[in-house]
């Protein structure tokens, strides 16, 4: 996943530079992990041909006896769960805790595929029969 130049709205409000969500339909506050976050959801849409309907971004869900937040959740055309994404700050190295994380999480909301990335490194899991193959590339959105 290589990002190209951002294309989002920026401003700033109160002294402080936003970004505008067009997920959530709001300004938020811009920092390096919205800053990456932003990018992939840019991306979906635009590279991947994702509908901003399809995609959710940072809603609870129930780990075990945890309240956790998803980074970013990708719907299927059929309203499945589809692929999960788990953004970093951009120098936030991207480890075994960090895939940990989006596999915890997948548990919960399983899904066919898992990403995880910093804004520099992007890597991608295809999950199967308890297993995960490494991806070299983000399958395209599913056109059924």
């Amino acid at each position: 996943m290589h990002f190209s130049k951002p294309n989002f709205k920026t401003r700033t409000f109160e002294g402080k530079p936003q970004l505008f969500d067009p997920v959530r339909n709001k300004w938020v506050i811009f920092q390096s992990e919205e800053w990456v976050r932003q990018n992939v959801i840019q991306w979906l849409m635009e590279e991947k041909g994702v509908p901003v309907s399809y995609i959710s971004i940072e809603k609870t869900i129930q780990v075990g006896e945890l309240a956790k937040r998803f980074d970013i959740l990708v719907y299927d055309r059929s309203h499945q769960p589809w692929m999960m994404i788990e953004c970093k700050a951009q120098e936030i190295p991207l480890d075994e805790s960090v895939l940990m994380q989006v596999l915890r999480y997948n548990l919960a909301i399983p899904v066919p595929y898992v990403v995880i990335t910093n804004g520099n490194v992007c890597f991608a899991a295809e999950k199967s029969q308890g297993t995960e193959k490494w991806l070299s590339e983000l399958p395209a959105f599913p056109l059924i």
